[in-house]
This record gives structure tokens, C-alpha cells and sequence, in this order.
């Protein structure tokens, strides 16, 4: 194998695949990446046996080939090279010198036939979406997920077709958020569950995607090309490739939770309502982040519980429909959720001290977050 190409590609590429690397291995060789020169093109791969990254770019190729070397080496060297072009060759087999105007590393690899085999999925169910409004549900979506996996299901993004929408739903149980995008052949039957972290590696993809897109024409609308089989997923950006595991098992059924109706409605500045929880949180963290939100007439009180260090309380001007109100929230969901909004104001829902409070962004009526009730402290 012997090619040459850009340093910064290479550097990109070398990236985004290796995020697909987990820190715990079941075996040495899932910490390397695979390199594979053909054609006019340089593919490199990544797989932790669950997620798989691929992606490629164009390359002045001498002779075809393949070799995996570890990931964390081969960064190295495209990370501190300051040429902008450099050539990789293999030699006595599995060795990998990596060659530019001011640099010569060479790499002790292994042969590309010992590393694991990336096939392609049975494409049961196949669709595209723009990149604009997915990056905005998985904005707002994958952060509620949960990160323990003792519960599977919640460490994933439940994502379902309905009536022309496509749905995407993540919960940890205490807190939840919905949103739903337009899809062309809204009909199509989609209900499975997609691990959270393969949806932050496409937010990644997309992103260098959008910065290449911004370089090489502006007017070009990104797609994203999604197919599914019964266990796996594949989501195309370009010339990139994840490929993973769904997450087995049943969603929760959580439209039942979701109050139908509220008796108060407030919209607060999200600005004011963030820094204030930010304030308090140094004290709510004390006693389980606990938050007690108290809604007047015309106004919005919130106080932390007395605790050790101190207590603190705030008043904001706000504008009520509906009667008064109480209810105790976690700071700490609250600051996971505010700090993911980008309208001027946030509008919230409240039932009563015993139900959850729902948000709601006043630009995304096909958006929610819901937050589940803390025991109200006495005062």
C-alpha cells in the first residue's frame, strides 16, 4: 500500500472514526483503525463491535492495499504534522511509515485481515432527512437519555413514524423530551430504539459535514441517509458511515404521563430563569438539587431549602394564566434543559405539586420536556 494525501483530511478522517473507539477494548486490535487504499480513494474504519465509523476521502494512490495501526499513533502523527501533505506505505508487511517534507514516523501495525469485518446491513426500511431539522431534535432529544445501561431501553432514543412525522422520544425516567420532525412517506413503519451515543457521532458527522458544505457551496442542503434492518441501523452523511446495534426491548409507554391538561401557564425569560437556577443550584445541590418553584398572580418565586451552607431565594416578573401554583423541581434537570434552548422565552406547564412540569419552546410547537416532581420541602 502506498499513497499520498492532505494532512488535514487525513487528521479529520483519523477523528471522527476514532470515536467509535471505546476505552475498554474486549479485544487489543478494536483500539486500532483500519486503513484501506483503492481506486482514488482512502477509506478508514473504526468498530467497538456495537458502533462502527466509516468514512473516506480522495488520495493519490501508488499501490492499493490495507493495514490497521493503533488509533492513538497514527493521531499523533496527523495531529503534530505541520506539512500539508504526507505519504503512507506500508513495509515488511504490517509496518506503516507515515512520510512529509519534515517528518518520518513509522508505525508497528498488524495485518488488515485480522481486524474484525464491517458488513453492510440488510436494508429493510430506507429514508433521508434533511441535516437542519435532525440536528435540532437530536439537540434537543439525546441529553435526557440516560447514561447508566443497567436499563437499556433509557440509554437509547426511541424513534417511531406517525402520520407524516418522525419521532423522537428519550427518557432517564425522571425527565423526558419529544420531538417531532416532518418526513416524506410519513406512513412508513419505524419503531426502534437507537443507543444515544450513535446519535451524538452523527451530530459529530454533521458538523465537519456543514463546515466542508460551508467551504464548497453554501446553497447545498446536507441529507442524511437513514436505513434500518430488524437489529441494526445505518446513517450516511456524504462519503461517512455509522453503522450500530439497535437497543432490544420495549419503550416505555410514556404519552400516558404526559398531563393532558395544566392549571397554571407562565412564559419566563430563559436567560433570567437560567441564570437564577445556575445562582441557586450551588445551594440546591446540597438537599438532591431540590428547587421549589411557587407561581402568584404576577409573579415567580423560587427558594432553596435551608441547608448547611446557606439558602437562597429569587422573584422574577412574570406573566400567569391560570391559578396559583406549587411544585419542587430538580435544578440540576432544569440547568440540562435551559441550557439546550435557544428561544428568548420558555413556556411551562404546571398541574399541580404532584404532576410533572412540562416546558415547552414557543418556535417548536413539535417540541416537549417534561420533569418529574421532587418532594416539596417544608418552609
Amino acid at each position: 500500500m502506498k499513497f499520498s494525501c492532505s494532512t488535514s483530511q487525513l487528521l479529520q478522517s483519523l477523528h471522527l472514526v476514532s470515536r467509535a473507539i471505546s476505552g475498554q477494548q474486549a479485544l487489543p486490535i478494536l483500539g486500532n483503525i483500519l486503513i484501506e487504499a483503492e481506486g482514488k480513494r482512502c477509506t478508514v474504519s473504526a468498530t467497538d463491535l456495537e458502533l462502527s465509523i466509516v468514512t473516506s476521502f480522495e488520495a493519490s494512490i501508488e499501490n492499493e492495499g490495507a493495514i490497521t495501526v493503533p488509533s492513538k499513533a497514527i493521531l499523533n502523527f496527523a495531529q503534530y504534522n505541520t506539512d500539508d501533505e504526507v505519504l503512507l506505505e506500508t513495509s515488511e508487511g504490517t509496518q506503516l511509515k507515515c512520510t512529509s517534507k519534515h517528518a518520518k514516523t513509522i508505525i508497528a501495525g498488524e495485518a488488515a485481515s485480522e481486524y474484525p469485518t464491517i458488513s453492510a446491513i440488510k436494508k429493510e426500511v430506507s429514508f433521508s432527512l434533511d441535516a437542519g431539522p435532525l440536528l435540532d431534535a437530536l439537540h434537543m432529544v439525546t441529553f435526557a437519555s440516560a447514561k447508566s445501561t443497567l436499563r437499556p431501553v433509557l440509554s437509547g432514543v426511541y424513534l417511531r413514524a406517525e402520520k407524516g412525522k418522525l419521532v423522537f422520544v428519550a427518557t432517564d425516567s425522571y425527565r423526558l423530551s419529544e420531538y417531532s420532525i416532518p418526513m416524506k412517506g410519513g406512513d412508513t413503519d419505524i419503531s426502534c430504539i437507537i443507543p444515544a451515543k450513535v446519535l451524538e457521532e452523527l451530530k459529530s458527522a454533521l458538523s465537519v459535514k456543514k463546515e466542508d458544505g460551508e467551504k464548497e457551496n453554501k446553497k447545498e442542503k446536507t441529507k442524511v441517509e437513514i436505513s434500518l434492518s430488524s437489529q441494526q441501523i445505518e446513517l450516511a452523511v456524504g462519503q461517512t458511515q455509522l453503522l450500530s446495534r439497535l437497543i432490544e426491548g420495549k419503550f416505555p409507554d410514556y404519552q400516558q404521563i404526559i398531563p393532558k391538561d395544566s392549571n397554571t401557564k407562565v412564559k419566563v425569560s430563559t436567560k433570567e430563569l437560567l441564570t437564577v437556577v445556575k445562582r441557586m443550584h450551588y445551594f440546591a445541590k446540597e438537599i438532591n438539587n431540590n428547587l421549589t418553584f411557587n407561581f402568584k398572580k404576577d409573579s415567580l418565586h423560587i427558594h432553596t431549602p435551608q441547608t448547611q451552607i446557606g439558602n437562597d431565594e429569587a422573584t422574577l416578573d412574570v406573566s400567569i394564566d391560570g391559578s396559583a401554583n406549587k411544585i419542587a423541581l430538580s435544578s440540576s434537570y432544569l440547568l440540562d434543559f435551559l441550557t439546550h434552548v435557544d428561544d428568548d422565552e420558555v413556556e411551562v406547564h404546571i398541574t399541580d405539586s404532584m404532576h410533572p412540569a412540562v416546558f415547552h419552546c414557543p418556535s417548536a410547537e413539535q417540541s416537549l420536556h417534561l420533569i418529574m416532581p421532587l418532594r416539596l420541602q417544608e418552609e
